[in-house]
């Protein structure tokens, strides 16, 4: 099957066989209504989930199909990470007993790290972000014969995101869902909740929010094909970085995304702010992206029932008292 030929409702049915395999293992996070919006503004909140962000889903989703076909003991894993799929697939490696190198680019955030050495895998330092980091672990894959898990660009990832969506459906069974907003990095995450999202409400409006300082996606949808851009650090660094070439995340989301949002460093900086300080909750700033694409449009969906996806909370302290000092 090529990447065209598959349809959202696959990946639908991919994420439900998903939830049966990880359920066990993850939390299922709650939906909270917004403290300044109230209900018309609702926070999905996978800042609380396992490993501090959604990534645990994609990680267990991999490896858990992978051990149906293998002895997960007799192979050498790698991944490259800008921290947070890496957090979640040495977590998912130390669950099914696998052997794993992480690969991660100078960029890393210190918590990030640190988390990921706790689990006693080998961490490798390569790039300056993390599609460097990409890069090298694919070569490192391809020259030891590593088996690469990509953040992204991989089917199985693809399906363990998008269980998000299938408890959005449970959880919103009595309202409509007219907007959900999610951070765009790869593209792994938000192809997963729309293509869940649409195949059971089409009219569902998706909004991707990207960092205008690293968006090569985003770009790339716009484009009608993948391109190569520049990347200059950011606040959501975990959503940083370039993106494969052949990424099946841009057929799919060129089916699912009804609008594409670009947000400066300021906005994403004034959201983390109003997270901590309005809504309770210090999250990481891929989070806060998606809080600040929703701000830039929320005179033109007035009323509607809208749902900001809050990615995760892996901030480095330090940083965090800088942004709310």
């Amino acid at each position: 099957m090529t990447t065209k030929q598959i349809s959202i409702e696959t990946i639908a049915a991919n994420s439900s066989k998903a939830m049966d395999r990880i359920q066990e293992s993850i939390f299922k996070t709650p939906l909270l209504p917004s403290m300044r919006y109230g209900s018309k503004l609702m926070f999905k909140a996978e800042n609380f989930q396992e490993t501090g962000s959604f990534k645990i889903r994609g990680a267990l989703s991999k490896l858990t199909a992978l051990a149906k076909e293998k002895n997960l003991d007799e192979v050498k894993f790698i991944t490259a990470s800008s921290g947070n799929h890496g957090i979640a697939c040495s977590k998912a490696s130390s669950i099914l007993g696998a052997s794993l190198t992480v690969v991660l680019p100078k960029t890393v955030a210190k918590i990030k790290l640190e988390r990921i050495k706790g689990f006693g895998v080998q961490v490798l330092i390569e790039g300056d972000e993390s599609g460097q980091a990409e890069l090298y672990a694919q070569k490192l894959s391809k020259e030891k014969g590593y088996f690469y898990i990509s953040p992204y660009n991989d089917l199985d990832v693809i399906a363990g995101q998008g269980t998000i969506g299938l408890e959005l459906i449970e959880q919103m069974k009595n309202q409509s869902i007219d907007n959900l907003f999610v951070s765009i990095g790869g593209g792994g995450l938000i192809s997963g909740i729309s293509a869940v999202i649409k195949a059971h409400s089409p009219s569902t409006k998706i909004w991707g929010v990207s960092a205008i300082n690293s968006c090569t996606l985003a770009d790339s949808i716009k484009a009608g094909k993948m391109i190569s851009t520049d990347h200059f650090e950011t606040l959501a660094d975990g959503c940083a970085g370039g993106v494969d070439e052949d990424t099946v995340t841009l057929p799919i989301t060129q089916q699912t995304i009804d609008e594409l949002i670009w947000c400066e460093e300021n906005e994403i900086e004034k959201c983390f702010r109003d997270m901590a300080f309005e809504e309770h909750q210090i999250v990481e700033g891929s989070a806060a992206l998606a809080l600040a694409g929703f701000k830039q449009v929320e005179k033109r969906i007035g009323k509607q029932n809208s749902i900001v996806l809050l990615c995760g909370a892996n901030i480095d302290i330090d940083l965090a008292k800088k942004l709310l000092a």
